[in-house]
């Protein structure tokens, strides 16, 4: 089904080699893939070795636009210098904070007005689908501020990251990283009757999440297993690459693809995109389509993911390992239960199913689920099923074609375009539910329950049609292909896009700033507070130690209704960490308040024992250093680009994080962006709850260059220990951002 090399391939004339051609270097090669075109074309570093990276257009949600533009605004932009859509597709359905939802949604469209950008009204498209209709096209980049801006199947290189890079481009500075990795993703065969994308991708996030294949590379597919996938079958596939915690995606382009653009408008969008007759690839994934049966993910992660058949084979047993693997995540809070979900006759019962998003809402999705329901019935009892459209086109079609009335006519709701499923803001289980869906992720919490409140439901996820087959068998446990006339069901009727919808409703303001237009403020959109610059040595305390193997950005800052206050920097911060470890926030807060007397003259008398021990140590000086909070965790950052979940850290006080890795880039550039230092340490280090760690120096060793530098733990009982972290690679940039104390200080200093 699927093969991992251990090494780099060659392609030669479309097909794998185990050897380089003569002549030809692996440097030579790598410029033969259709990432390196794409990149060397965005690319304003004079080499490849180093990119300085501009994006043809960016675009970002209603969590994330205000903090982007509030940190862009005061490091002195005064138009959208490239394309910025802004949608409004999180934060429609949450009623929590009574107006500051829509309050955002009116300042996102003034500040169109005023800058020049796109606006996406409420619940007329979710984020990556209007992109994808609309902005995404061959040889392009996007930067977006969130995980799954994945455009990849249109041949656009896509990056989701946090405010901070978009912050960058709108200042008119560059995305700077090393050249990544390509890893070829090579497919053969045709998936079977009853298999969809998400069947695909959660059989390829199985096979490269945890052992990190991907990790912060481009996946690029291609191979004769391209031709046979419709474009939303590809984007299906495409959007689900961030699970990989791969840095973005690309696909070989072809008729498919320049019908797709032509379809809504915008044919000189394409061009054929290929690797070069030869080319080499620093790995390769070799995925044969015909060979992916119908998927489950488990609670809770996408790639915990098996077989519906092997999991209907032996439930009892797979189910309680999940319910073990589960429970150990949410750290004894509470309980979930899977292995109940499996009846006497050892059947599989679930209580709810939402087909919705970027990666379930879209046309063909939706066609498939009529096709099964047609006739059929969900049932009157506990199982009920809700279908989210990804756009307004794409539900305007489905009532056209009748596709929408097959599905209310079977039992199932329909409802407007809108991400909540994904992030726990719609559709919530009862407590102790098991919910399927063809949704993004399965994280913990992310179906909406509260653990710290005693709730807990759960989300598996799968693919729409193996949805619909189990809402066709009234919330039994059913994979697509088990249907009967499976391979009988009719292709989705030809889509015809209506742009129509768009140009009624979305005011494009891109190249006509209005510098006049007022910015409209509600009362919860509130500016960054200031932050200190970094001080020549560093005295933090560790505030929370987490030791979880994964630690993602939902635990970091929950999702869900908390993203109601994100336009509030100092509300949000109250959030931080509260379903992980509910004592970081006064902890936190306590470390500032320290600061502040230091800075004021006064010592906190929990200090005073720290500094007599340093000054034991031969740091008499260490009273002059800044104090911060820190928190120590195996592998943080997993999960969304959002930059909250480092920006709530440093309102509170944060200055430096410990980890023996970081799981994705996004986390660790939000983390720089925002002023904390990304150190990593072994696992010998001295650190654990409570402690105090001096880093002498901090400053001038940063500045210069260097990435280990001395650190020294004081523990509760005054004892001291000196170790070493270390920083990692940094631009010179983003060394002179830390030093500034963030990315808004950088600009200032400009």
């Amino acid at each position: 089904m699927m093969k991992l090399h251990d090494h780099g391939v060659w392609l030669v004339d479309g097909r794998l080699s185990g050897t380089a051609p003569a002549d030809m270097s692996e440097a030579r090669g790598r410029a033969g893939t259709i990432a390196h075109g794409i990149l060397k074309a965005h690319n304003t570093a004079p080499t490849m070795a180093d990119l300085r990276l501009k994006f043809d257009s960016m675009t970002s949600h209603d969590i994330t636009y205000v903090g982007i533009i509030q940190t862009a605004r005061a490091s002195g932009m005064e138009r959208f210098p490239l394309p910025y859509v802004l949608t409004n597709c999180h934060n429609t359905l949450c009623a929590v904070g009574g107006t500051i939802n829509e309050d955002d949604h009116q300042f996102a469209l003034s500040a169109a007005h005023r800058y020049g950008g796109i606006y996406v009204p409420p619940s007329m498209a979710v984020i990556h689908s209007y992109n994808r209709e609309m902005m995404a096209g061959c040889g392009k980049m996007i930067l977006g501020s969130d995980s799954h801006t994945r455009y990849g199947a249109l041949g656009t290189l896509a990056v989701g990251e946090g405010g901070g890079e978009l912050a960058k481009q709108l200042v008119g500075r560059t995305y700077d990283m090393a050249y990544p990795g390509v890893v070829a993703v090579y497919l053969t065969g045709k998936p079977a009757p009853g298999v969809g994308p998400h069947d695909v991708a959660l059989a390829l996030v199985a096979a490269t999440y945890a052992n990190g294949y991907v990790k912060n590379k481009v996946m690029e597919f291609i191979g004769p297993g391209v031709a046979g996938l419709s474009a939303d079958f590809r984007n299906g596939i495409d959007v689900m690459t961030t699970e990989t915690t791969c840095w973005s995606s690309v696909w070989q382009t072809d008729a498919v693809t320049e019908e797709y653009l032509a379809a809504r408008g915008r044919a000189t969008d394409y061009k054929e995109l290929k690797p070069a007759d030869i080319a080499y690839y620093d790995g390769c994934i070799e995925l044969d389509l015909s060979q992916i049966e119908c998927m489950i993910a488990l609670p809770m992660h996408p790639s915990y993911a098996y077989p519906i058949r092997e999991l209907k084979a032996n439930a009892r047993d797979i189910l309680h390992a999940a319910e073990v693997q589960a429970n150990e995540q949410l750290g004894g809070k509470v309980r979930m239960d899977l292995a109940g979900k499996v009846l006497p006759d050892g059947r599989i019962a679930v209580e709810q199913g939402v087909v919705a998003g970027c990666s379930g809402g879209t046309y063909e999705n939706l066609c498939a689920v009529a096709n099964i329901l047609r006739g059929a019935s969900c049932g009157s009892g506990v199982f009920r099923l809700s279908v989210y459209p990804d756009s307004m086109p794409t539900y305007l079609e489905l009532v056209k074609n009748g596709a929408a009335a097959d599905i209310v006519t079977a039992g199932g709701i329909f409802r407007e375009c809108f991400c909540g499923p994904c992030f726990g803001a719609g559709d919530t289980p009862a407590n102790g539910e098991l919910s399927i869906r063809h949704t993004t992720r399965n994280f913990p919490n992310r179906e909406g329950s509260k653990p710290g409140e005693g709730q807990i439901s759960a989300v598996a996820l799968m693919d729409a049609r193996s949805i619909a087959a189990t809402a066709a068998n009234g919330g039994i446990l059913t994979a697509a292909s088990e249907l009967p006339g499976i391979d009988r069901l009719p292709a989705a009727p030809v889509y015809t896009f209506d742009k129509g919808v768009y140009d009624k409703r979305v005011y494009n303001g891109w190249g006509r700033p209005e510098p006049d237009h007022p910015l409209k403020f509600g009362p919860n959109i509130k500016d960054w507070p200031e932050q200190p610059a970094l001080s020549d040595d560093l005295l933090v305390k560790v505030v929370s130690y987490i030791t979880d193997p994964v630690t993602t950005t939902d635990e970091l800052i929950p999702s869900g209704e908390t993203s109601s206050f994100r336009s509030n920097p100092l509300r949000l911060a109250e959030f931080t960490l509260s379903r992980k470890d509910p004592g970081y926030v006064p902890a936190a807060k306590a470390v500032k308040e320290a600061d502040e007397a230091r800075r004021a003259g006064r010592i906190h008398a929990a200090l005073a024992g720290v500094y007599t021990a340093l000054a034991k140590a031969g740091y008499a000086d260490a009273p002059a250093a800044n104090l911060g909070s820190a928190i120590y965790a195996r592998k943080p950052g997993d999960g969304s680009a959002r930059e909250q979940a480092a920006s709530c850290q440093r309102v509170l006080g944060g200055a430096a994080n410990f980890a023996g890795e970081y799981a994705t880039k996004r986390y660790r550039s939000n983390c720089i962006n925002w002023g904390i230092l990304p150190f990593v340490v072994d696992e010998a280090a001295p650190l654990q709850k409570g402690c105090y760690v001096f880093l002498p120096g901090v400053r001038a060793a940063l500045l210069a260059g260097q990435d280990a530098l001395p650190a020294v733990a004081v523990q509760a009982d005054g004892t001291t220990a000196a170790f070493t972290v270390r920083l990692g690679a940094l631009t010179d940039a983003e060394r002179q951002i830390l030093a500034d104390g963030c990315l808004i200080n950088y600009y200032k200093q400009k």
